[in-house]
């Protein structure tokens, strides 16, 4: 793969690279997740990866398929754990919403929390807002944040922290309010 932006090949090398492995890796991906869909989009965000950190590839390091394949098995990892945060976060959602006689989720207070958490996020900084509600309603990592914004992962840790901090600061009536 060419590792020269700027060089037409570039392009034609990551597109006979992507006919050559695309099936080796979406294997990978259908058997590792059990879904064919889930298998698809893994198999776009390892070759997106791979087009993002082409510079950092060493053929004298490893085959093209091998780091193709490392590639994958950290998208099929991130995917898999992903998943665990979803159904561990549907079962809690579901959980706090289930309704029932004297179920603390029906009280009143239990709403006005809510809202007023919506009214402190609404307050912060748009960029903290945004990996907030990624991290927590989206249910992505930071390294998933910092890929899906192009902010540098220290960036987007930076933003968490001091989102949360204001956050809080503003629940408690502190200095952010």
């Amino acid at each position: 793969m060419s590792t020269d932006p700027a060089e037409p090949a570039g392009g034609a090398q990551f597109a006979a690279a992507y006919r050559a492995w695309a099936p080796l890796v979406r294997g990978l991906a259908r058997r590792g997740l059990g879904d064919a869909r889930d298998a698809e989009d893994v198999t776009q965000q390892v070759f997106a990866a791979a087009w993002r950190g082409r510079h950092g590839y060493r053929p004298e390091r490893g085959s093209l398929q091998n780091w193709l394949v490392g590639i994958a098995r950290r998208k099929i990892a991130d995917e898999l754990a992903a998943r665990y945060r979803r159904t561990a976060l549907l079962a809690a959602a579901g959980e706090a919403l289930a309704v029932g006689p004297g179920d603390p989720a029906a009280r009143p207070e239990t709403v006005l929390d809510r809202l007023v958490i919506r009214q402190e996020l609404a307050k912060l900084p748009p960029a903290q807002r945004t990996v907030l509600r990624m991290a927590y309603y989206d249910d992505l990592s930071q390294t998933q944040i910092a890929a899906r914004t192009g902010w540098p992962l220290g960036t987007v840790k930076s933003h968490a922290r001091r989102g949360l901090h204001r956050l809080r600061d503003g629940l408690d009536g502190g200095p952010g309010t």
